[in-house]
């Protein structure tokens, strides 16, 4: 007696599911309208009156080039003062001491009260109010000693050391407390735990904010101009009252200003990515290896076969 064996049926493949997607005519509205702003903006600045054929002659004038100069050096100057005073203002603020901690707010909220360019004002027209300078070891009218160069750089730095204040608290606060105590029980003492120890580990938090704070002070610098600083807009404002080409002339300043401020975002990049290391396992790629992967991974596609 032989077993006969039932043969099942063929099963049916499922049929394979048609995904239809879901169409967003939001997205098209939008970029349709975002278009069109910018094409009315176009239209309306090239039937301006501005002559743009003068923007690339000022844009290396020397008068400008100095402008540019005093503005990069006020403003490395004044963040350099605001990033020292503002540690020393921060460690006091966190200090177990009345007195140096309640200095230390009253500074913070006086500073971040008031306008930068009223700082400034303050400070250039101090000699009103203290007609002669006299340290004991040193007399002189303030007159002679408030130039235009000392005011830009007490109201620039002496403002930004409040916000720094607050940028390097946030960063030792976010330092682990067990940190400190190790570095007690090894005898080390309160400062050398914070140069140390809390400080490079802080850093990472700190850095980032730092880096917009300075490219803050790039433009706030613009504001010495009411104190007849030879910064950017002042030198840019000389050329204009002689050539008669104002808005042309901020154009060339605000070109500057852009060159700037991408030069040092560009540094702000990478020194954050320096102090990431020890946060992040794999650090991304920066776009110089992007950029050299691409080119790579072009060429591989452009090479011909090699017939064997």
């Amino acid at each position: 007696m032989t077993d006969t064996v039932e043969k099942s049926p063929a099963s049916v493949p499922p049929e394979q599911i048609k995904a239809i997607p879901v169409r967003h005519y939001g997205r098209w509205v939008a970029g349709a309208v975002v278009i069109a702003v910018l094409v009315l903006i176009g239209i309306a600045f090239s039937n301006a009156k501005i002559n743009y054929s003068i923007i690339p002659d000022y844009l290396m004038d020397g008068t400008i080039l100095s402008g540019a100069w005093h503005t990069l050096y006020i403003s490395v100057l004044a963040m350099v003062l605001g990033l020292v005073l503002g540690v020393v203002i921060a460690v006091m603020r966190m200090s177990s001491n009345p007195v140096t901690s309640t200095v230390a707010w009253f500074y913070v909220w006086f500073f971040r009260g008031t306008p930068v360019l009223v700082q400034l004002l303050i400070w250039y027209n101090i000699s009103l109010v203290f007609p002669i300078l006299n340290l004991g070891f040193y007399k002189d009218e303030m007159n002679q000693v408030m130039t235009p160069f000392l005011a830009a750089l007490l109201g620039l730095g002496l403002n930004e050391a409040a916000y720094m204040s607050e940028i390097v608290r946030a960063g030792i606060q976010s330092v682990d407390e067990g940190q400190t105590e190790a570095s007690h029980a090894l005898g080390m003492t309160r400062g050398k735990t914070l140069r140390r120890v809390v400080l490079p580990q802080a850093m990472r938090v700190i850095v980032p904010p730092t880096g917009n704070e300075y490219i803050n002070m790039l433009k706030t610098s613009s504001l010495a101009y009411a104190v007849q600083f030879n910064e950017l807009i002042k030198r840019s404002t000389d050329i204009s009252s002689t050539s008669l080409a104002v808005v042309e002339m901020y154009f060339v300043a605000s070109i500057w200003y852009l060159i700037l401020t991408s030069v040092f975002s560009i540094g702000q990049y990478y020194l954050e990515r320096r102090y990431a290391r020890g946060s992040t396992r794999n650090l991304p790629p920066t776009p110089l290896q992007r950029l050299k992967k691409n080119l790579r991974l072009f060429g591989t596609f452009r090479r011909p076969e090699v017939a064997r």
